[in-house]
């Protein structure tokens, strides 16, 4: 029995989503301060509520308020009385996701998961460069040497460089030069963050399917706020994902609701200066993966930021304010109004410029697949809380996940980087038990609860940052702050160790040297008693020979 559908907005008419529609895809797009953002969090909500895991990039910080009851702001109020709306606030199931580990469980993924593809996007490779690493990872998979980190690829990359003469001959020419590029560049990747990201474990992609014991569908929040200062890194990562769930999801062809909803916030990171090879695989993801049960919506300031053959497949379309200032923004504003199925009642173009926050010209699929006539509507008020979650907050949730204990712990088992240089793995610590799948998630107490019941977990950063005694007053953020800034000062000193026993070791070369030679006195007496004896005999010749000569006048 198909899911019932859901209300987002009025216009004219009321605005209803279509649950197996929206696998067929959408956009959301619109100026900044327009409502893009209220329009995506009703959405989760609404996806969650029906029971469909939501995956979402949080790039200003403010989305984990979804799991707090609100409808408390007056705006929300006020957008329910113009709608004649009585809002129940609510809560809803939410895991916390952070490639670097810090505000969310960690997010990794192996060298050879991400492929040379992708890598080569990342680090900005050209074609050559790209070639040679494409090398790089078949001699790997011929030698059975596992690409899992970065230290992996770097001693892979040396061991090619080193034996270049061999593999030159089967694959062309691996030049050191090409090699040195590759390997600054993952210098460059590495101090940006990238060594936190390639590991394992690796994220499970089940983990992203989840429902609460509820039957609501997980919010998967992912902290995009650092992130964003490395745009290449979220684009890389974000394709990553979507490619994972591609090959990995069996199809399922035309469903009642989808498997997953996933939000491509910032959309324009995606596609900026994209390679051909890139933009082919994205638009192949995009059609393809509706069939997996798998529903991708582009949240974009401009339309045209999107390339023609992806905009053509995003079906449900949420089109905020857009101010035409500029000639490209006017052409964007014609580009909008012409993608809508016209609304003889409507001017599309006009009507774009005119928008109010909150505020949108909305199409939806129908049961055929069709798009409805563009309306002018006002979205839905959300009802869980607009508030973003404090550090104690978060954290209080990340500890109470049921993953938690699967990530927090890297594992380094052996791979390319211990075959090679001849050092063994790093053991790791066992990983701490999680708790039983099925237990209630979407409240800060149930979480808090599972915490104290689970018992505490020392050897886990959080859970330490969370318990220490020494400053109650630290916000969970300033306690993680301190716990990098002990480990920054222990690395510190360790290196000022090293360095004033190798100033040791100098210092006593220097004075052996010293006592194997005569002493500097000595030899300035020496040189002295020298210098006098050479005086005197130029005395005595000078006086023989004046004598000889004036003997002879």
């Amino acid at each position: 029995m198909p899911t019932e559908p859901f209300f987002i907005a009025q216009g004219t008419t009321e605005c209803l989503f279509l649950p197996q529609m929206a696998n067929r895809h959408g956009l959301v797009a619109g100026a900044t301060g327009t409502g893009k953002t209220i329009t995506l969090r009703v959405l989760a909500e609404n996806f969650s509520a029906i029971g469909v895991p939501v995956f979402l990039a949080d790039v200003k910080g403010d989305l984990g308020g979804l799991a707090k009851p609100g409808a408390t702001h007056p705006k929300v109020r006020e957008r329910a009385e113009q709608l004649g709306l009585e809002i129940t606030p609510n809560g809803f199931p939410v895991t916390f996701w952070d490639v670097f580990g810090k505000t969310g469980h960690p997010v990794r993924a192996t060298i050879s998961d991400m492929g040379p593809l992708l890598l080569s996007r990342l680090l900005n490779l050209n074609e050559t460069q790209e070639g040679v690493l494409n090398v790089v990872f078949h001699i790997a998979d011929e030698e059975a040497l596992l690409l899992l980190d970065l230290k992996d690829l770097q001693a892979m990359l040396q061991h090619v460089a080193a034996n270049a003469a061999e593999y030159t001959t089967k694959f062309g020419n691996v030049a050191a030069a090409t090699v040195g590029t590759i390997q600054r560049a993952l210098l460059t990747l590495e101090r940006e963050g990238g060594g936190d990201f390639f590991g394992e474990p690796a994220l499970d992609l089940s983990h992203l399917l989840q429902t609460a014991e509820d039957g609501r569908g997980m919010i998967n929040i992912l902290d995009g706020s650092q992130l964003m200062t490395a745009p290449r890194t979220y684009a890389a990562f974000m394709l990553w994902l979507l490619s994972e769930l591609f090959e990995r999801l069996p199809e399922m062809g035309d469903v009642d609701k989808p498997k997953l909803v996933f939000f491509f916030d910032e959309a324009h990171l995606l596609f900026g200066d994209l390679p051909a090879a890139m933009q082919e695989k994205v638009e192949q993801v995009v059609r393809l993966i509706r069939s997996k049960g798998v529903g991708i919506y582009f949240v974009s300031q401009n339309p045209l930021d999107i390339p023609d053959k992806v905009l053509g497949q995003l079906g449900n379309r949420f089109q905020h304010a857009l101010r035409a200032f500029t000639p490209r923004d006017q052409k964007a504003v014609k580009a909008a109004a012409e993608t809508f199925r016209a609304n003889p009642k409507l001017d599309v173009e006009k009507a774009i410029g005119e928008l109010g926050v909150g505020e949108a010209l909305v199409s939806l699929l129908d049961k055929k697949g069709t798009p409805n006539m563009v309306e002018r509507a006002l979205i839905a008020p959300p009802v869980s809380d607009l508030a973003p979650l404090t550090d104690e907050e978060r954290g209080i949730l990340i500890e109470g996940s049921v993953l938690f204990g699967t990530y927090e712990q890297r594992l380094d088992r052996e791979s390319a980087f211990e075959i090679l240089s001849g050092q063994p793995a790093t053991p790791t610590a066992p990983k701490p038990a999680a708790p039983a799948a099925g237990t209630p998630y979407d409240a800060i107490a149930a979480a808090r609860a599972r915490t104290a019941a689970r018992g505490p977990q020392p050897e886990n950063t959080i859970a330490a940052a969370m318990s220490a005694p020494a400053s109650p007053t630290r916000s969970f953020k300033e306690e993680m702050a301190a716990a990098e800034a002990d480990a920054r000062l222990a690395k510190l000193r360790a290196e000022v160790a090293e360095r004033e026993a190798k100033a040791r070791a100098a210092q006593a070369l220097a004075d052996k040297r010293t006592a194997d030679k005569p002493s500097m006195v000595g030899r300035m007496m020496e040189s002295a008693a020298k210098g006098a004896m050479n005086q005197a005999a130029r005395s005595f010749m000078r006086g023989v020979l004046g004598s000889f000569f004036g003997g002879r006048r």
